[in-house]
């Protein structure tokens, strides 16, 4: 399966139109650049359920399905009282590895 969801992608370009989206591109990469950031530093994981909630929104709104699925995991563990075992390097590394696909996919649209 592949990590970004095209057809979202397309749908959100046709959405706000091919003049905005690059904006919008850059707005979301932003936020979940920061929002990751966020999780790296935040030591007793007291507001996980609360960040992972928001960067899967952010996810599933660019068609980043597999980061979006992570965050969910995420969020129900920790939502659980799971928090530290939330594998944050794995959804930093999922972020990376779906950006550079995304990056490159851009060019095809």
């Amino acid at each position: 399966m592949a990590m970004i969801d095209w057809s979202r992608v397309r749908q959100l370009r046709d959405e706000v139109g091919a003049d905005e989206f690059n904006e919008v591109v850059e707005i979301f990469l932003d936020e979940v650049q920061q929002g990751l950031e966020h999780l790296q530093v935040d030591d007793d994981r007291s507001d996980f359920e609360q960040h992972l909630h928001s960067l899967k929104g952010s996810a599933l709104s660019l068609g980043f399905r597999t980061l979006a699925r992570l965050c969910q995991d995420g969020e129900r563990h920790s939502a659980q009282g799971q928090a530290a075992t939330v594998d944050i390097a794995e959804i930093v590394g999922t972020f990376r590895t779906s950006a550079t696909e995304f990056q490159a996919g851009l060019n095809e649209l």
